[in-house]
Formats: C-alpha cells, structure tokens, sequence
C-alpha cells in the first residue's frame, strides 16, 4: 500500500504543479491586461485549489505510512537527520502546508473582492507565493 500512495503522490504532484502554473500565468495575463474576471478565471483557480489540497491530503496520508515520516523525526534524538532525511521528513511537508495555507487564503480573499483587477492581482500574490514554496521543497533527486 506504501508504494502504491508514494507513486500517486508523485504522480499527482504532476498534475497539481501543472494546474497550479496555469492558474499562476492564467492571473497574471488577466492582472496584466486588465481581462474581466470570469468563471473560466474562477474555475481554473478552483481546479488548482482542489488539486492542491487532494496532494496534500495524499501526502499526509503518505507521511504516516511511510519511513520518511515521522520515523524520521525519532532520528534526530539518535545522531540527527540527514540533509535528504531533513528535507523529507520535516522541509517538504511544513513548507507545503504552508503554502497551501496560502493558496487557500488567496481563494478565500477573492470570494470578496469585486473588481476584476483586485481578483486577479489575489491570485496571482498569493497562487504565486505557494507555488515558489512547493518548487522550492520538491524532492528533486527523488523525484526524477
């Protein structure tokens, strides 16, 4: 079961990064060229949102089945973690839940704002700071 939560999780990931990009450049064309904010807007916004949160919810999941987890975290009261150990026991997913706190934020903000800019200029803050903290806690040697 393991191996098949640590495959989709890496799979999904895919998906989620690429859902996550087009809602980034998607509000940035908008905010840039002063586009109408419409329910194309809105629903690529809530796809990255959704494909967000099922990798995090997969991650979690995989967090407490897996080695790398909290098994992890124990090593450190025994000589400490490794810089790849660190990363995946502690860095990955702190930094991801962080900034899944912030793409949700940027979600929620939208819902009250009304001109099209300010939606826009939401996501593109907000989508853009989460997506450069999930680049930047990506198991890279892992992944590919």
């Amino acid at each position: 079961m393991y191996d098949f939560i640590q495959k989709f999780h890496s799979g999904w990931a895919y998906l989620a990064l690429l859902v996550l990009v087009i809602a980034v450049v998607n509000s940035f064309i908008g905010m840039s060229f002063k586009k109408d904010f419409t329910s194309k807007d809105r629903k690529i916004a809530l796809f990255a949102l959704i494909a967000i949160h099922t990798q995090l919810l997969v991650g979690l999941i995989l967090y407490f089945v897996s080695p790398n987890g909290l098994n992890m975290i124990k090593a450190v009261g025994m000589g400490g973690l490794t810089t790849e150990s660190r990363l995946l026991a502690l860095e990955h997913p702190l930094i991801n839940i962080i900034a899944i706190v912030l793409i949700t934020i940027g979600w929620s903000k939208h819902k009250k704002l009304i001109a099209s800019e300010s939606k826009f200029k939401t996501f593109s803050i907000f989508y853009g700071l989460g997506l450069v903290l999930i680049l930047s806690r990506i198991p890279w040697k892992i992944w590919f």
